[in-house]
């Protein structure tokens, strides 16, 4: 693997790598590459979506996360479950179950990320409201799909919503919470640990997007956290009263549930990496500009399909609309009357929800710094491209001949690699010498 210049939660082993092209083929970045037998991931394309994990046949890919031993560090554990941590059980009829289960792991106290997406979804709708903002608002909340526009559609960034994610806005709120009942602590004294479907939200903890460092100290596997859950769950009797959270924030655990929060019918919402790429190509093109939210999940399903899940994505999801079924609509609000609703409020909440930091765009595709430069190489791949058989097969180790010529010119790869044009020189050969007999 390349030395990661950010860190990344998608790892490879290579031990167990057989070189084949499942993951060469799918990359939405096209960060992989096969080189001398084995997967190579390219830092600097790489969005930790996950989609290798979940197509690898050998188990190559993992993804990386802080393990339950951290809670040592901390005098004050606060666990931080997704909506999509309750989807995972079969039969639960009460949240409480769950989360009065964590604190029997080991946790000092529960903060439900979907209380914070209430607020989030509560902020949102009033900011789309304002003037001068780019329509269609393409939602931030999945990280996969801010660094996919960062990385491949930098003509998007002004329509990227900049407000901090829901598990962003909880880890704060958490810590606020802890000092506040407990003036004893110190901030250092309490960690906050997120329990997540998905690789990607490891990744935002450690790099994260829109402010300068997250209030995340830790990420843990949901797979990992609901087998240690089961035992607990299976000895509570009577449930903690803990849970404070609606039907608005559980439905951000699928797709759609974002978007029926902001009460406005001019939404679309899609899921699963490719249908994304779809949509971000279609409003590039200005195709779908009369919308005007968009929220885009990278994994099928929503987040109920992370590859650190457990449960069928669509399962999951319909033991989610069980548990909404008797929940009120929302139980939490950026102020305390409910709404921000004139431009005072609006501009006091505006310093807890929008971003402190501002995108940098990362052209991935950059041949050189110097525009004459890159202008020639440019033209040599090009050129090159058109030498080539254009089936995209993958031999070459590299995702399409358009990538494959680009890695010839610079450097990393050989023109003896493509099966195919060998093998018609081998043909030819063949042919001259029967010919000449």
């Amino acid at each position: 693997m390349e030395k990661d210049k950010k860190f990344h939660s998608v790892l490879l082993s290579e031990d167990k790598c057989k070189g084949c092209t499942h993951c060469l083929r799918r990359c939405p970045t096209e960060a992989i590459r096969i080189r001398d037998g084995k997967a190579v991931i390219k830092s600097e394309r790489c969005i930790d979506c996950g989609e290798c994990i979940r197509l690898c046949p050998y188990s190559a890919k993992k993804a990386r996360f802080d393990d339950f031993d951290a809670l040592k560090n901390y005098k004050w554990k606060i666990a931080m479950p997704a909506p999509a941590l309750f989807g995972q059980f079969d039969n639960l009829e009460d949240m409480d179950i769950v989360l009065t289960a964590l604190l029997k792991l080991g946790f000092d106290d529960v903060y439900e990320v979907a209380c914070a997406a209430e607020k989030v979804s509560e902020f949102t709708r009033q900011y789309i409201k304002r003037p001068g903002v780019v329509k269609p608002v393409i939602s931030s909340a999945c990280p996969v799909i801010v660094r996919l526009i960062k990385n491949r559609f930098p003509t998007l960034y002004k329509n990227i919503l900049p407000v901090l994610p829901p598990v962003e806005i909880a880890a704060r709120d958490a810590r606020k919470k802890a000092m506040k009942e407990h003036p004893e602590l110190k901030k250092e004294d309490i960690g906050i640990f997120f329990i997540s479907p998905c690789p990607a939200k490891v990744s935002y903890a450690k790099s994260p997007l829109g402010v300068k460092k997250s209030d995340i100290d830790a990420v843990l596997s949901m797979s990992e956290t609901y087998f240690r859950l089961i035992p607990e769950m299976n000895k509570t009797e009577i449930p903690e009263t803990l849970s404070n959270t609606g039907l608005i924030g559980i439905s951000w655990a699928g797709t759609g549930g974002e978007s029926s929060a902001l009460f406005n019918d001019r939404y679309l919402a899609a899921d699963g990496i490719e249908n994304v790429i779809k949509v971000l190509d279609e409003i590039e093109n200005d195709n779908i500009s009369s919308l005007e939210f968009i929220e885009l999940n990278a994994c099928n399903g929503g987040c109920v399909g992370g590859v650190l899940t457990v449960e069928n994505p669509y399962i999951a999801k319909a033991r989610l609309q069980s548990l909404k079924r008797y929940l009120p609509v929302s139980r939490n609000h950026v102020i305390e009357n409910g709404g921000v609703v004139d431009d005072k409020a609006f501009e006091k909440a505006k310093k807890n929800y929008i971003w402190t930091q501002s995108l940098e765009y990362t052209p991935v595709n950059r041949l050189s710094d110097d525009k004459v430069e890159a202008m020639k190489i440019l033209a040599e791949i090009e050129a090159l491209t058109e030498t080539l058989p254009k089936l995209d097969c993958g031999s070459c180790g590299s995702p399409t001949c358009q990538a494959f010529a680009e890695d010839i010119v610079k450097g990393s790869a050989k023109i003896e690699d493509c099966v195919i044009l060998m093998r018609q020189g081998t043909d030819n050969k063949k042919q001259k010498g029967s010919e000449q007999k």
